[in-house]
This record gives C-alpha cells, sequence and structure tokens, in this order.
C-alpha cells in the first residue's frame, strides 16, 4: 500500500516512532507551541511584577505539551493512522495522562493572576471570570456530563461508525485527537480543584467520581482484547509487509487501554490526598492565629456550652437555657 507522505510505508521500529514526522498541516503542533508561549508570558509577567510561580507547575505545563506533541508530531502521530495499537496509545496519552499533567499545572490560576485588572486588556480577565461562574461552565464540569463523555470518547466512537468516519482524513483524525484531550481537561479539572472550578466537592466526593469512571475504562479495555471480530475497519488491513495481524493488533491495544489507567489514577488519589492534608495544615494554622489573637474566645465559648449542658443535665441550670 502507497499513500501521501505523511501515511508511513516502513514497519515501525523505536527510532520511526520517535522521530518527527511530516503531517499535511501541524495544527496540533503549532496550538502546543503557542500554548506554551503563552504560559511563558504568564510566568514572566507575574515575576517581573515581583510575585512567585512554582517551578513544578512550570515543568508540569511543559511536560503536559511535551506528551502531547510526542504522540502527535512523531512517528507515533503517523503509525496511528495505521495500527490500532499505536492509536489506542496515542488515546490513552491524550485522554488522561497530558490533560493531568496540564491541569496540574494551574493555568487558569496563572491567568488570573498574571492579566492586568485594569486597562485594555483587563476585558480578557473579566471574560475568564464571568466564564468560571456561569451557567455553562457549570453544566460542563458537572459529573453527569463529564462522566458520560467520557464513556462515549471510549464506546460510542469505538463501537460504532464514528471512528471510521474520523479516519477518513487528517483532518478529522487531529478533531478527534484534540477531542480526547479536550475530555480528560473536563473529567480532571473539577476531580483535582487545582484551578478555580465552577463547582467545588469534597475530596472523598472527587474520589468517588474518579473511581466510578475507571471500572468502565478497565472493562472497554477487556471487551477490546478479548473480541473476536475487528471492531473499526480502518485498520483491517495492516500494511502487508508488517506482517501484523489486525485482530492480535486490537487485542494490544485493548491491553495498552486495560492496563494505562492504573498509573493516572494513583497519581490523581496522590495529588487530592496532598492537597486535602495542606488544606487541614493551613486551617489548622489558621485557627492557631486566630486563638493567639483573641485568647483562644472559640474554645473558651465552646467550653462555656458544654458546662451549660451539663448543668441542664444536672437539672441546676434550668434558667440558662438558650
Amino acid at each position: 500500500m502507497t499513500g501521501p507522505m505523511w501515511m508511513p510505508s516502513a514497519a515501525p521500529d523505536l527510532l520511526r516512532l520517535v522521530r518527527w514526522h511530516p503531517q499535511p498541516i501541524p495544527v496540533i503542533p503549532v496550538l502546543c507551541l503557542l500554548l506554551a508561549a503563552a504560559y511563558a508570558w504568564g510566568v514572566v509577567r507575574l515575576r517581573l511584577s515581583g510575585h512567585s510561580w512554582s517551578p513544578g507547575r512550570c515543568v508540569s505545563w511543559a511536560a503536559g505539551l511535551a506528551t502531547i506533541l510526542a504522540v502527535t508530531g512523531t512517528g507515533v502521530g503517523g503509525y496511528g493512522m495505521e495500527l490500532f495499537s499505536v492509536h489506542m496509545a496515542q488515546h490513552m496519552v491524550l485522554s488522561m495522562l497530558s490533560p493531568l499533567l496540564l491541569v496540574m499545572a494551574a493555568p487558569i490560576t496563572l491567568a488570573l493572576r498574571a492579566l492586568p485588572a485594569r486597562g485594555g486588556a483587563a476585558g480578557l480577565r473579566r471574560v475568564l471570570l464571568v466564564t468560571l461562574h456561569s451557567r455553562a461552565a457549570k453544566a460542563l464540569t458537572a459529573p453527569a456530563l463529564t462522566l458520560p463523555l467520557f464513556i462515549v470518547s471510549l464506546y460510542g466512537l469505538y463501537f460504532t461508525p464514528l471512528f471510521d468516519a474520523a479516519m477518513r482524513s487528517w483532518f478529522w483524525h487531529d478533531w478527534m485527537l484534540l477531542h480526547f484531550v479536550a475530555v480528560g481537561l473536563l473529567l480532571f479539572w473539577p476531580i483535582l480543584a487545582i484551578d478555580p472550578s465552577p463547582r467545588t466537592t469534597s475530596p472523598v466526593l472527587r474520589i468517588i467520581e474518579l473511581f466510578m469512571a475507571m471500572p468502565f475504562h478497565a472493562f472497554f479495555g477487556i471487551a477490546v482484547m478479548t473480541s473476536t471480530t475487528l471492531l473499526v475497519r480502518s485498520f483491517a488491513l495492516p500494511y502487508p509487509p508488517w506482517r501484523t495481524g489486525a485482530l492480535a493488533d486490537q487485542h494490544l491495544g485493548g491491553g495498552i487501554a486495560w492496563a494505562f489507567s492504573e498509573i493516572p489514577t494513583l497519581l490523581v488519589v496522590a495529588v487530592i490526598f496532598v492537597r486535602w492534608s495542606r488544606s487541614s495544615d493551613r486551617e489548622a494554622r489558621r485557627l492557631d492565629r486566630a486563638a493567639s489573637r483573641d485568647g483562644d474566645a472559640a474554645l473558651l465559648a465552646y467550653n462555656a456550652w458544654l458546662a451549660r449542658l451539663a448543668a441542664l443535665d444536672r437539672g441546676d441550670g434550668g434558667g440558662n437555657r438558650a
């Protein structure tokens, strides 16, 4: 089979997978460069104004964009058009790893702190704030939407003709890949709660929300691994010299989908617990500072309330009933 220059014709190996691969229009690489420049501008502007920004968040943003480039701008992107297993590795990275790293970089917080509150550019900050508090944002981040959307992105794509339709051109293929990133961002943004979010929930509920999605993900991988027929026609005829069986390659893709969710899930839970612990520590320090200012008035009032209750139980403090 011969095709355009952006369709690989040689069997995949490590070098061909990691080196830069030609594309009709490098939409996703250009978008990643723009996002990198925008984040760098925000960090520089913040530091010029005398404020600090976590280097770890910068690393997280760079790593998130790098993982997107690694599976779209390299041979992985090209072979993802030819082999189901490579495409599934793309899907897992773009929907579960890249969004997680991007959300951990707190880009919304950076934008709110870097954008000026006055002047011509202040309009962008106002638009961002209005968007965050809008009903549309609350609806988009609600579990009633994010969880079904995450699930449909698996079952609704591969078990329907949608996938074959998206694979007919590089243009629609890129839109599908961007869709994976968007779905991951909508899922992890409110769960991690690092950036301001239209809705706030407790860490326990956010962990429950995460674990509600993972069984569907694991079952999808098992279903693909154990399937006896090809799910999609796009990978029905791998390039003959590669000597790759389409069904065996599909089973490999299912194994990748099944195994990939473990590390991101553990990372999300770890982040939630760390932030939960830090929040508890900050609250404890706040209460200690308040107690030192007012002579622990809250504790004294609580002890007095307990004493009144004890007096009521003994029957000698009825007159003090509140």
